[in-house]
């Protein structure tokens, strides 16, 4: 049962990522955890994000902002998530999974109610990427933060999804290799291979609706549906914390 609410939750979320550039990992690993354990799902979750993201990646190459990824992003989110890498054996996994839901509830409503808000400064901006980069290395799930953050750049909708793909396949394939490496993924092999073809239709599923839809009204969807599901997480840890 659980290994099918965790099917059902990549084939949503992997096709809210190819019409948007983002939410993956961080959306099927907030349904997911629901019924499973975070570092399991990580486990799962980030190589198969590779099979949405090097295709998608490599088909719209030609609208990845480089110098705006090299310079901007990319030194921000590898620095926090190699810090959030070191900092995942020092965290409590019912305490990881309560601060993390009241993550997702804060950026989902902080959204909702401010998608006309102004840019946010350059200070503000790059702490925001910094602190993206270690939820991504604690979580996998440094999606909202980054987006959050570069909202109001001037990238126009195809180069803002095909840069934060760029974002998530560097990223994610680094930490497929470290799992590679710590012996994780091997011990998952199977698993992986029965949720792949999920993995695969989700992106299909969304990049075939990505000039179907209206932009402002699926980012409210989007945000609305990850406010629902940070609350359900956060009233599910807090009954555990309550029940140690």
């Amino acid at each position: 049962m659980s290994l099918l609410v965790v099917a059902l939750a990549i084939v949503f979320a992997f096709s809210i990522e190819a019409m948007t550039g983002f939410g993956s990992i961080v959306l099927a690993l907030s349904i997911g955890a629901l019924v499973m354990d975070i570092p399991t799902l990580m486990i799962w979750l980030v190589p198969l994000n590779l099979l949405l993201t090097v295709p998608l990646t490599w088909r719209h190459r030609r609208q990845i902002q480089v110098s705006f990824l090299v310079r901007q992003v990319l030194p921000l989110m590898v620095i926090g998530t190699l810090g959030g890498i070191f900092l995942t054996p020092y965290l409590p996994p019912v305490w990881g999974k309560l601060g993390f839901a009241a993550l997702i509830c804060w950026f989902a409503l902080r959204s909702l109610l401010s998608l006309n808000a102004p840019a946010m400064g350059n200070t503000q901006q790059r702490t925001v990427i910094l602190g993206a980069g270690v939820t991504h290395g604690l979580f996998a799930s440094g999606g909202p933060l980054l987006v959050y953050s570069l909202a109001k750049s001037q990238l126009e909708k195809a180069q803002f999804r095909a840069t934060l793909l760029a974002v998530w396949l560097t990223l994610n394939l680094s930490l497929t290799l470290w799992f590679l490496f710590t012996g994780k993924l091997t011990a998952q092999a199977n698993t992986l291979l029965i949720l792949a073809p999920c993995a695969i239709f989700g992106a299909w599923l969304g990049n075939s609706l990505h000039n179907k839809i209206n932009a402002n009204q699926f980012t409210k969807l989007v945000f609305g549906v990850l406010l629902l599901v940070g609350v359900m997480l956060l009233a599910a840890s807090l009954i555990q914390v309550i029940n140690q």
